[in-house]
């Protein structure tokens, strides 16, 4: 037959799955359909990189008097004798024995009543399985597979070796994908090596080809870990040579604005502040300050704890950017996030005579006629003009704000993607700050810092990434870390509750925190706002507390919900914020952005639904002041599921949320965390972030040694290829557009 190529579709490897249809489900589909539909293989390559799961080792054959009950083994022996009958209930079934001069061995097939012609009497078969029953001297053996042995010629796919067992769908068997990986296999000449061969020589790897056969039909133990290392370090280096030819490209292509980092704006800024700020935060001002007065864009990346202080951060690189002469947008990913950063902004920018431009008649503020000045002109003795941009608002003040901006009169806007929008002109944008980036899509990103001229970049995450994250999907960042909380935030007590007494004991908390004049928190699991069953659970639950637990607050309780419009929302918070509300009833809609500091309980109904950040962001509502604060986490199904149990334990031991990070990321690992399948971003198939960061750190290593001596792969096509291969949907935007 003729050779394959890693190109050629999987229809070549065996014609015939085009002629066998699979199952209702499927519509009666051809099994490459099913192939390509359900596990996404259309080619040989992909075919070849769809992995076992798992290794039987049937390498070994066994005497069948010798087998054990539960044994896993591999057996060969001649047919003794096939008949059929109809069990009691009208099942067919064909017992088929077979005799090795020790024992034997029944294979029973029900309602496969073809199978009763299939072998002839004589024939020679290698069986395995495990032992499911052993009676005197005739075994019966469970989920076994057979291989009809015609002579020296015979080629013994799935067993007498070291058999791979891979994942595989409905009416597509983990036979049929490893008889095709096989017969590829066999037909394929020598792969060729993706990567350059000096980096392999270096890193002492097996070749390409070794480790692509190894990893299916390995020899042994030893090969097969062999071929899973150089597997690795391909998914690695290539996740790697993504991440550094972006920072390259950005860094290189592209001039940004070299701001003025210090001056009297972020003086008077820093000098007005009511608090001082922590190392951590210094350290951050520094290193976003050096980068804002490079003349290249800045692409940094603020991690911290929730309550770390990141917005005063933020708001010091806005004043660098508008005493240098331009304007600085900051982006939240929902209005109530965007509405508290607005809020921040009005308290600390108040002392520098900071004005909202909706609260005075535009172009009172004499700062504003020389804020197109070149940079080099003192920066402006007056305060500057902020301003909010979200859905809520409409009518003449949005045309008002859109104005502002697009005339140059408005410094800073604060907003959501409503940024984003056609209509949204900047004068003069060099500084995008985009807070929790994951939750907005790689385009939305890239229209923001296209209403600039290559803006520097800002990006801000409550969510602290470990450090293995941080080497791999975001190492194309330069990354500030603010792993100190301000003085005064109070450590919160968290608590999981799984029996009705402690749940009883949990709402008397709420009750002795309320008549303290404290306010409470009751967090209903809605993972999905665009659920109408979830802002039902809220309501209901809202109604039942209101009735049944709380009858002596009655009215005063509030419901939130993603549902609700957003005046509807604002007009709620601000009743919270003002303590008119004891308790606030509310879908996920606060996890993020809501700043009451008199809140000093969040209940968490249904915990257990919920992933390790999104409790840590609740929990982060609460400990905002002076007084001790309380985290109960409701285990409604009493963690039937270990991981939930751990995850729920994990929040029990400790605040800290970059320990909470590492442990989310060896829990669900990183595919999980960061929905790489939806973005684009390359699939580690067989590497493990948490587990692998030796290797990731070689592979980053030789990746951007490459990069630095062939800056945009010109003599590395083959590499360009692969990228554009192994990137898709948004993250080819983000490989290749600023």
């Amino acid at each position: 037959m003729s050779p394959l190529r890693l190109d050629s579709p999987v229809l070549e490897i065996d014609p015939r799955l085009a002629n066998r249809r699979i199952g209702a489900k499927t519509k009666g589909a051809p099994a490459h359909e099913v192939l390509a539909e359900s596990l996404g293989i259309v080619t040989v390559g992909q075919l070849l990189r769809h992995y076992p799961r798992r290794y039987i080792d049937r390498s070994a054959t066994v005497d069948i008097g010798q087998l054990r009950l539960g044994q896993e083994a591999t057996v060969i022996g001649n047919v003794a004798s096939v008949s059929s009958r109809r069990t009691r209930r009208g099942q067919s079934m064909v017992t088929v024995r077979v005799y090795d001069g020790t024992g034997f061995v029944e294979l029973l097939y029900f309602n496969q009543p073809w199978m009763g012609t299939r072998y002839r009497q004589g024939s020679e078969l290698a069986v395995s399985g495990q032992v499911k029953s052993r009676r005197g001297g005739t075994v019966q053996l469970g989920a076994f597979e057979v291989e009809e042995l015609s002579g020296d010629d015979a080629d013994q796919v799935h067993t007498g070796r070291i058999t791979p067992v891979h994942p595989a769908t409905e009416g597509v068997s983990t036979k049929t994908i490893r008889e095709l990986v096989f017969r590829a296999l066999e037909r394929l000449p020598r792969i060729p090596e993706p990567i350059p061969p000096d980096i392999v020589e270096a890193e002492h790897l097996a070749s390409e080809d070794e480790a692509l056969r190894g990893i299916h039909f390995p020899e042994d133990e030893a090969a097969r870990r062999r071929a899973v290392d150089r597997l690795k370090f391909d998914e690695l280096f290539t996740l790697e040579l993504g991440v550094a030819f972006r920072k390259q490209r950005v860094e290189s292509s592209q001039t940004g604005v070299a701001h003025r980092a210090e001056g009297d704006l972020t003086r008077r800024f820093l000098e007005g502040l009511p608090f001082a700020l922590t190392a951590a935060q210094q350290r951050a001002v520094k290193e976003v300050g050096e980068d804002m007065a490079a003349p290249r864009p800045m692409n940094r990346l603020l991690q911290g704890d929730v309550g770390s202080g990141k917005t005063v951060v933020a708001l010091h690189a806005a004043m660098a950017a508008i005493q240098s002469g331009h304007q600085a947008t900051i982006m939240a990913p929902t209005e109530v996030l965007a509405g508290q950063h607005f809020r921040t902004a009005a308290a600390l920018l108040g002392a520098i005579g900071a004005v909202d431009a909706l609260a005075v008649p535009l172009g009172s503020n004499a700062a504003q006629a020389s804020l197109l000045e070149p940079a080099s002109e003192p920066a402006p003795t007056d305060g500057p003009i902020y301003a909010l941009l979200t859905a809520a608002v409409t009518g003449k003040d949005r045309q008002r704000v859109l104005e502002g901006v697009r005339e140059g009169s408005i410094d800073l806007v604060i907003g959501t993607h409503a940024l984003v929008q056609e209509g949204v002109e900047f004068a003069e944008l060099s500084l995008a700050v985009i807070d929790e980036q994951h939750r907005f899509g790689v385009h939305q990103r890239i229209r923001l810092k296209e209403k600039g001229a290559h803006p520097d970049v800002l990006i801000m995450t409550a969510t602290p990434i470990p450090r293995t994250l941080a080497l791999t999907y975001y190492g194309d960042l330069d990354v500030s870390v603010l792993d100190e909380m301000p003085p005064g935030r109070q450590p919160v007590q968290t608590t999981v509750v799984r029996s009705p007494v402690e749940r009883r004991q949990a709402y008397g908390l709420v009750r002795e925190q309320v008549a303290a004049g404290r306010q409470a928190f009751v967090v209903c699991a809605a993972i999905d706002e665009g659920n109408r069953l979830d802002v039902k659970a809220a309501e209901a639950e809202a109604d039942r507390l209101r009735t049944e637990v709380f009858p002596n607050l009655g009215d005063r309780i509030r419901t939130l919900h993603g549902r609700m419009r957003p005046r509807e929302k604002d007009e709620v918070m601000e009743e919270f914020r003002r303590g008119n509300a004891p308790l606030l009833i509310s879908t996920t809609v606060i996890e993020v952005g809501v700043d009451v500091p008199n809140a000093t309980v969040m209940l968490v109904e249904n915990a257990e639904r919920f992933g390790l950040a999104q409790l840590h962001q609740l929990r982060g509502r609460v400990g905002r002041g002076a007084a001790e604060s309380f985290c109960i986490l409701f285990d409604e199904a009493d963690s039937r599921n270990e991981q939930a149990r751990q995850r729920l334990d994990a929040m029990a031991r400790t605040n800290d949320g970059f320990v909470l990070a590492e442990e989310d990321l060896r829990l669900r690992g990183s595919g999980s965390l960061l929905d790489i399948r939806q973005s684009g971003m390359p699939d580690l198939r067989l590497a493990r972030v948490p587990d692998d960061e030796e290797l990731i750190k070689r592979a980053r290593a030789r990746a951007f040694e490459l990069v630095v001596r062939d800056p945009g792969l010109e003599r590395h096509p083959g590499l360009l290829d692969l990228l554009r291969e192994t990137f898709a949907g948004e993250a080819i935007a983000w490989l290749f557009h600023s």
